[in-house]
């Protein structure tokens, strides 16, 4: 049956189901974790199963470099040549061993950055890349406030304690998510191991040996902050980023996290088929296309989840893109528990030589076939 003012869909999907913010259950358990803080996120789907003091300001230590390599990836070509000087080389911590004087390309400088985690290679590309330090902070700065980062501020490319540098765990896992968008880091975040210049590199990231479905990650360490580990696993088309900071005991705590959450959650993709597209009246096209706000959602495996979408028959342009035209009402074993947002994916603008009599609006409105 269609209603004058929405379109009642029924979908009956023997699929689990779970709101955009969800929580490992731990009633009861001992801590899942030992870390000062950390954060379990589902990018595709927004959601955050686990988390532990997410917004604590901390300082992040060399996974700072997944900051790094995403601007140097923006502003630099792989095959660029870079030239090391003693200053560069000399950088304190974890090196990949550059030798001044001699030169290497960007993408030498990233594999030596994400596997050997070199503060040497994170020195050089920034001054490459922006020339100098300050200038590099600056672009990963403009950056943290382009993907709306509240608790991060960069002083640095390698992650070195220094004033004014630090993220939090929520921020990482944002940062992360936003990284691994270009294939080109996922290519360096997940190798094992690469021979650079005289040198095999091997990537600090154990879990990409010994978790199942782990395609990447960063370690990080100084004295002050402790361990800390990024790491990415994927399971049946879901990704888990997972972040601990400040934790004595992080390849434990990760895999227990990632194992927990594939075991009890799982991924649904909306079918957006269903809801493409509606009819526009008065409108420069005959249809406006729709975009759900979100593509998935992350669901429990146990759940019955079904779907009812509300939209419009039709609309009057103009219509802008990113409104609001309709939504999804996610329910899990008959309760609500998700709505999500339907919009306009494109604008529509209004046929100045086609006009409707108020007389004809009513009648699309309440007279067309099929309406009750």
């Amino acid at each position: 049956m269609r209603k004058r003012t929405a379109l009642l869909l029924l979908l009956a999907l023997l699929l689990p189901a779970l709101p955009a913010r969800a929580f490992l259950s731990t009633a009861g358990d001992p801590p899942l974790v030992s870390a000062q803080s950390a954060i379990v996120y589902e990018p595709l789907s927004g959601t955050v199963l686990f988390e532990k003091e997410p917004d604590l300001r901390m300082l992040i230590a060399s996974t700072t470099k997944i900051m790094t390599a995403m601007i140097v990836l923006e502003h630099c070509a792989l095959n660029e040549t870079v030239t090391v000087t003693p200053e560069h080389a000399s950088v304190e911590g974890s090196s990949m061993y550059l030798r001044a004087y001699e030169y290497y390309t960007v993408e030498d400088l990233l594999y030596g950055l994400m596997l050997a985690s070199g503060n040497d290679a994170a020195a050089a590309l920034a001054d490459h890349c922006a020339g100098s330090m300050e200038a590099f902070a600056a672009l990963m700065n403009e950056k943290a406030e382009a993907l709306g980062l509240q608790n991060s501020h960069f002083a640095n490319s390698h992650g070195l304690d220094a004033e004014g540098h630090y993220s939090c765990a929520r921020d990482l896992a944002l940062i992360t998510a936003a990284a691994m968008e270009n294939p080109t880091f996922c290519r360096f975040f997940a190798t094992k191991t690469r021979h650079v210049h005289g040198y095999d590199l091997q990537n600090h990231n154990q879990l990409l040996w010994s978790l199942d479905g782990c395609v990447g990650g960063k370690t990080g360490y100084t004295n002050a902050a402790g361990r800390i580990l990024v790491s990415a696993t994927e399971r049946e088309g879901m990704r888990l980023i997972v972040v601990t900071l400040c934790d004595p005991d992080d390849w434990t705590d990760h895999r227990t996290l990632v194992e927990k959450c594939f075991a009890e959650y799982r991924l649904v993709r909306l079918p957006e088929d269903r809801w493409d597209r509606i009819e526009t009246a008065s409108g420069t096209r005959e249809y406006v296309r729709l975009r759900c706000e979100r593509p998935a959602v992350l669901v429990p495996r146990d759940c019955e989840l079904r779907l009812r979408v509300y939209l419009p028959r039709f609309v009057f342009a103009p219509v802008q893109a990113g409104e609001v035209a309709g939504t999804v009402e996610l329910y899990c074993d008959g309760a609500l528990f998700q709505t999500v947002e339907v919009c306009y994916g494109e604008t529509v603008g209004r046929d100045s030589a086609v006009g409707l009599t108020a007389w004809e609006r009513f009648q699309r409105s309440w007279l067309r076939p099929g309406s009750s």
